[in-house]
């Protein structure tokens, strides 16, 4: 029978804690605010459910060739957050014209963010698809529920970004270098 109390927990446990998503979204949000923030946000909310409903739906295949492709993900998706911790360590203030790409940041990272391929991948192969195995309008709902909690936790940590905005202002470098590194940690820690 399947087990909305582990589901949940392991879905709402996996979506709180710091990775990608809920760093960059407390970076924009207290650069731009929540508000502002929002296009980021939903860059990551149409690109995760992309992600996670084509991990669901070919989560066969990807057993098959993750050994195949697990490294060079890890390699690039690694690449990508060093380059990201690298930004956020060298910026000093928020231009602007940053603006117009954040959907297109958000969308993006999701397409090379390992940690959100394993966590649907896992969310669904252990919690759901034992149980909703063919039922593509089951799955498609759960699709929804994780993207639906991994968006209101990076809002969660926006909105965090954005209420400490004025001590983030205040020690701007130590908040970059301590988000960078913990970017660093991020990379760092899809390979062990």
């Amino acid at each position: 029978m399947f087990s909305w109390v582990n589901f949940l927990t392991y879905v709402t446990v996996t979506s709180a804690t710091p990775g990608p998503n809920n760093i960059l979204s407390m970076n924009n949000g207290g650069q731009l605010g929540l508000k502002k923030s929002y296009r980021f946000n939903l860059g990551i909310f149409v690109g995760f459910f992309i992600v996670a409903f084509g991990t669901t739906m070919l989560s066969h295949a990807l057993h098959a060739a993750l050994p195949v492709i697990k490294k060079p993900m890890l390699i690039l998706g690694a690449l990508y957050l060093l380059y990201l911790a690298w930004t956020i360590f060298r910026s000093s203030e928020f231009e602007e014209k940053a603006t117009k790409t954040k959907f297109l940041s958000g969308l993006l990272l999701q397409f090379i963010n390992p940690q959100g391929y394993l966590y649907s991948l896992v969310s669904m192969e252990a919690f759901v698809l034992p149980y909703y195995q063919g039922n593509i309008p089951a799955i498609t709902g759960f699709v929804l529920i994780l993207t639906a909690i991994v968006v209101l936790f990076t809002l969660a940590w926006a909105l965090f970004g954005q209420l400490f905005h004025a001590l983030f202002t205040r020690y701007r470098k130590i908040t970059n270098t301590v988000l960078a590194l913990l970017l660093v940690y991020c990379a760092i820690s899809l390979f062990f």
